[in-house]
This record gives structure tokens, C-alpha cells and sequence, in this order.
């Protein structure tokens, strides 16, 4: 995907995220996040778009940038978080794909590209959390009818695979040994991590489907599934091994 369309899907899954919140009412409970209510996820996801807008404006070398608190109050946070993506779709355009930025990662570019991408899915996901918080006290059990496209749901797997679950195990080191097959057949990608105790995970293209534990079905679900959402995905073999991979 490049950067233009990393930008639309910001701004159309923030706006599907919003209107599933408003209807949900800001007190709903997240049955994908039990920690949270609506204004909680709400607050997280303005807090991360004001956090990216800083970090677009700080030298790569930064040690790091602290986000503003947002608003507790809902008819404050809702415009505050308004402004917050306003601000940081406005500020990616405005700087472009190859702009230097401060990012989290230690093995990524530092640039604003990165950001483009991880906010449309980390928008994305949560837009799933509203909506799971819309359907009510079974919204954990129930699938929307929203799709995602392969293109984007596929960048998402391999982002969540590649970047971010190998980052939480690099601080977790936890002891597991096995493969995991994730397959995305709508989209015609597949993904092979290599878990080996106290190591950080190797993922690799899948070349064979003889592993441990596999993850398979359309795009979408195995989305869905990666990042630990209510999913259709087939998982078969080891499910320990697939619960390892927590994502952040």
C-alpha cells in the first residue's frame, strides 16, 4: 500500500470508529478491550493521534514524545479527538512519506510513512472495538458486516507480525518453540513465525504448511484473528503457540 492510501483509510476507518461510539454512548462497555468503556477507547485513540502528531514534529532522535491528556468530559473529547485527526492527516500530507519523524520502532525507518501506516490500523482495530461495544453484551461473539479489503488486511497482518508482536516478545522472551502458519488466501499471502525459547520471533514467507499451528481464511479474518479480534479464521494445532503472539 503506499502513503496516499495509508491516509484515506485513516481518515475513513476514524470516521467509522466515531459514529460506532456515538451510537454505542460513551459509557458501553468493550467487550474486545474489558478494561475499557467507549470514552476510555475514545480517549486511548485521541491520545495516540495527538502522540503521532508530536512525533511527527521531533527529530528522529528524540528520546521520546509525550501526548496530551485528553479531555475526561464526552462532549470535550469528541471535538478535542476531532482535532486530533484533523491535525495529524493534515500534518502527514503536509509532510510527505520520506519526512524524518520520531517513531517506537528500532528497525524502521524514522520517517512519517511509518506512522501513516500504523495509525490506519491501529484506527482500524479499534473501529472494531466500537462497533463490537455497538452490538452490545454480545458484540465479542458477533462478526460486523464490515470487510475489510485484502489489500489493507493483509498490510495489516504483516505489520502486526513483522513490527509489532516481535517487539512485545523482544521484551517478553517468552519460552515457546513451533511455527505458526498465517494464511491470507483471499489475498494470496502466507506467513510462517518461527517461535524458539527466549528468542524474538522470525517470520519468514510461507513456503509449506507443515507447521505447529496455523491461522487461515480470508484476509479479514486472519486480520482479525492477528490482532486477537472476534474473527471467522480457522485456527488448528497448537493454540498456545498462536496465543503467544499477543499483539501489543
Amino acid at each position: 500500500m503506499d502513503f496516499a492510501s495509508y491516509l484515506e483509510q485513516v481518515a475513513r476507518q476514524a470516521a467509522a470508529l466515531r459514529a460506532a461510539a456515538v451510537a454505542a454512548g460513551p459509557g458501553a462497555p468493550v467487550p474486545t478491550c474489558p478494561e475499557w468503556t467507549v470514552r476510555g477507547l475514545v480517549r486511548h485513540i485521541a491520545r495516540v493521534h495527538n502522540w503521532v502528531i508530536k512525533a511527527l514534529d521531533a527529530v528522529p532522535t528524540a528520546e521520546g514524545v509525550r501526548p496530551d491528556r485528553p479531555p475526561e468530559v464526552w462532549d470535550e473529547l469528541l471535538p478535542w479527538w476531532d482535532d486530533q485527526v484533523a491535525a495529524m492527516v493534515g500534518t502527514l500530507e503536509a509532510k510527505g512519506p520520506d519526512a524524518p519523524a520520531w517513531v517506537f520502532h528500532p528497525e524502521v525507518e524514522t520517517t512519517a510513512v511509518f506512522w501513516a501506516r500504523r495509525q490506519a490500523h491501529e484506527t482500524a482495530i479499534h473501529r472494531l472495538d466500537a462497533e463490537h461495544a455497538n452490538a452490545g453484551s454480545d458484540g465479542a461473539a458477533a462478526v460486523p458486516s464490515l470487510v475489510f479489503e485484502p489489500d489493507f488486511a493483509a498490510d495489516g497482518i504483516d505489520e502486526a507480525l513483522v513490527l509489532m508482536v516481535p517487539r512485545k516478545l523482544a521484551r517478553e522472551r517468552p519460552d515457546a518453540k513451533g511455527t505458526v502458519l498465517f494464511h491470507a488466501a483471499d489475498a494470496g499471502r502466507a506467513w510462517t513465525v518461527h517461535l524458539e525459547p527466549g528468542e524474538v520471533p522470525r517470520v519468514t514467507t510461507a513456503e509449506e504448511v507443515d507447521t505447529d499451528a496455523s491461522v487461515v481464511g480470508t484476509a479479514d479474518a486472519v486480520y482479525r484473528a492477528t490482532w486477537h479480534r472476534p474473527s471467522t479464521a480457522v485456527t488448528t494445532g497448537d493454540q498456545t503457540l498462536v496465543d503467544t503472539l499477543r499483539t501489543p
